[in-house]
């Protein structure tokens, strides 16, 4: 972070001077020397959901509450996709296709499951854990395998063209698959 007599400033700006002067930006080192532009550190990150400073957690009763209300709402959410066919079941009789009960049962063990692990955390550090909380400002983990598809477009009898699309497939975690 950059600031200039105490305030921050971006370098990536136009900036002028008092005196009328301006600069396209701050990116050269002389100029932002002469002007008196200095770098100072940024200020230590902290996961904002769980702390509301450094080394400053927030109520871990509350935290707990919060985050087991979350995860059954994600549960719910989930069964809801299907709580048609067992609302069929009891009121016709038609059963439950198999691979949907066990989905079912899947998301119901891994909320029970991390219920528990949050109903068990003794500290914030413990309740990150058992959230499997990615800190908040780290980007989404991507495979490095890209898949590659290719469309053949022919606008006219005489032409063809060929197109190659490439994706890249986010990774997810065990409990974004539990969640799905």
């Amino acid at each position: 972070m950059f600031t200039l007599n105490g305030s921050p400033i971006s370098i990536d700006n136009e900036y002028t001077t008092s005196e009328g002067v301006t600069y396209p930006h701050l990116r050269d080192p002389a100029v932002r020397e002469a002007l008196g532009v200095v770098e100072v550190a940024d200020d230590p990150w902290y996961d904002q959901r769980f702390y509301w400073g450094v080394n400053n957690p927030k109520d871990l009763d509350q935290l707990k509450a919060q985050w087991i209300a979350q995860t059954k709402q994600t549960a719910n959410a989930t069964l809801a996709q299907t709580d048609w066919m067992v609302i069929r079941k009891a009121e016709r009789g038609i059963d439950v296709p198999v691979d949907v009960a066990a989905t079912r049962a899947a998301v119901l063990a891994e909320a029970d499951q991390v219920e528990a692990a949050i109903t068990a955390a003794t500290t914030v550090d413990e309740l990150v854990a058992a959230v499997g909380a990615a800190p908040a400002e780290a980007p989404a983990p991507v495979v490095e395998e890209t898949q590659s598809v290719v469309i053949e477009a022919t606008p006219s009898a005489s032409t063809t063209e060929t197109a190659t699309i490439t994706t890249v497939i986010p990774a997810l975690s065990s409990s974004d698959i539990a969640a799905m």
